[in-house]
């Protein structure tokens, strides 16, 4: 009897680190990150920048650090950028209104240990997956297509036309 008591406990304690372990590996895989060549400041600087560009609304940005810092904790510079277009995301919200948990959309931006800077966001393909939305591929595809330029834009260190054009000699 004591035997399967502990054989029972040995299993569920296995099962649970097996659930702490695996999942951030789950949750990455959900995920798109992008190193930036900024602070975490100027990363979403820029991203509101190029989002407000757009016409996307930017409804909140949340410094998790300076949270932090006021109950005496100190965590490295991590903000989130909230931000979204009705015009995307009200087709999706008509097919299913529990995607409002996951919208208005949520940029990431964080900085790790090694002193490295990462933008990250849900990729709009595990939203679909997510909430079980298939009559809705084109809004998707306009999303996933739209989020990736407009986060490549906000990491970038240079633009693209500056990239495709060398300076000319001695411009210096």
């Amino acid at each position: 009897m004591r035997s399967s008591i502990v054989f029972s406990t040995m299993i569920c304690l296995s099962l649970a680190l097996t659930a702490l372990f695996a999942g951030p590996s789950l949750a990455a895989d959900e995920l798109v990150i992008k190193q930036s060549n900024y602070s975490v400041t100027e990363t979403l600087d820029r991203l509101t920048k190029i989002l407000k560009s757009k016409g996307i609304t930017i409804f909140a940005r949340v410094d998790h650090a300076a949270g932090a810092k006021k109950v005496g904790m100190e965590l490295r510079a991590t903000q989130v950028l909230i931000f979204g277009n009705p015009k995307m995301g009200t087709p999706l919200m008509l097919a299913d209104q529990r995607i409002g948990l996951a919208l208005p959309l949520k940029a990431l931006a964080y900085e790790d240990k090694d002193k490295k800077v990462w933008l990250s966001y849900r990729k709009a393909d595990d939203l679909k997956q997510a909430y079980n939305i298939s009559a809705r591929d084109k809004v998707f595809g306009k999303m996933k297509g739209a989020l990736g330029k407009l986060t490549d834009k906000a990491v970038a260190k240079t633009a693209k036309k500056a990239m495709s054009k060398p300076a000319p000699r001695g411009s210096n």
